[in-house]
């Protein structure tokens, strides 16, 4: 005689209206632990309005001022020209570490070394005092005749000092980045590429470089910001920079505090924009990457009993 099977057993209408109307269980320590969060955040605006040595007055009225808007504008530019010429020249050293040729890797190796190994303060006041060390410039063939020279005085100014130390500095880092980038493309894109008879360029250009994009605009992004506020350090040279403008300003007024906010609420605004902007180059380098989940739909106890 065969064994008589037993069906499984169908859950009842009313537990399967238990389970779709459940909500989410009760957890008090997210209510605690917002309720921490408000009384800091009064804390802090009460702190923040009710104290008057911060002299709001003061952060206003300096707040649009022309020195203090052309020193955010040069803050703009030194770290715009760094993060491009430090793009380019980071995308030839690590073009130089992933070569074949183990001079130019030792070559790249060394550069990074140094450029990451000095802090970028010491390389600025170097940079700026280079014509110690070469009191004229110029250019010829090497160990033979200069065809044309330059005081250094009249080329490094603080402004080129400031151009070349910051881009230095951010070539060294962007490398790291873009190699870590390329690197992250799987081999096998390649093969394909070279199976479909691309060039060695175009399967860069159009195969490893798009996908590398995705790995490679977030850490650029935060290399971006780092440099618009490592801006800063230009005021060591003389560099009429936002935090320069304002301590020309408080040196004269001798209002530190409202001053140094004015920087900061322009440090602020600018760093927002530049997350603002890495945030939309992020969405459309990773389109075709996103996942989507499908919202998940309630059953009633009689449609699942059906």
């Amino acid at each position: 005689m065969t064994p008589a099977t037993t069906a499984p057993a169908t859950p009842a209408p009313a537990e399967l209206d238990d389970v779709a109307g459940s909500g989410r269980r009760f957890q008090p320590w997210r209510w605690v632990i917002g309720a921490v969060l408000a009384v800091v955040a009064a804390q802090l605006l009460v702190f923040l309005v009710g104290n008057r040595r911060f002299e709001w007055d003061v952060v206003a009225q300096y707040l649009f001022d022309p020195s203090v808007l052309a020193g955010v504008g040069t803050t703009v530019l030194l770290a715009v020209l760094a993060i491009v010429i430090g793009s380019v020249a980071g995308g030839l050293v690590a073009a130089a570490q992933l070569s074949d040729f183990a001079p130019l890797r030792w070559a790249a190796t060394l550069y990074l070394g140094v450029f990451r190994g000095i802090p970028p303060l010491v390389q600025l006041i170097f940079w700026f005092n280079l014509a110690y060390l070469l009191p004229r410039i110029s250019i010829g063939i090497p160990f033979g005749p200069s065809l044309t020279s330059w005081d250094a005085n009249d080329v490094i100014t603080p402004f080129t000092a400031a151009v070349v130390g910051l881009s230095l500095v951010e070539s060294a880092y962007m490398a790291e980045i873009i190699r870590a980038g390329v690197l992250g493309v799987d081999l096998g894109q390649r093969e394909a590429a070279r199976a479909m008879g691309f060039t060695p360029v175009q399967t860069f250009f159009r195969i490893v470089l798009p996908q590398a994009m995705r790995t490679i605009i977030p850490p650029s992004g935060s290399q971006f910001i780092s440099v618009l506020k490592g801006t800063a350090l230009v005021s060591v040279i003389a560099m009429s920079d936002l935090l320069h403008a304002v301590q020309v300003i408080y040196n004269r007024t001798y209002q530190i505090v409202p001053l140094l906010l004015v920087a900061c609420v322009w440090y602020l605004v600018l760093v927002t924009l530049l997350t603002a902007g890495q945030r939309r180059l992020e969405r459309r380098f990773a389109r075709g990457h996103e996942r989507h989940v499908a919202p998940a739909q309630a059953t009633t106890g009689e449609e699942a009993a059906r």
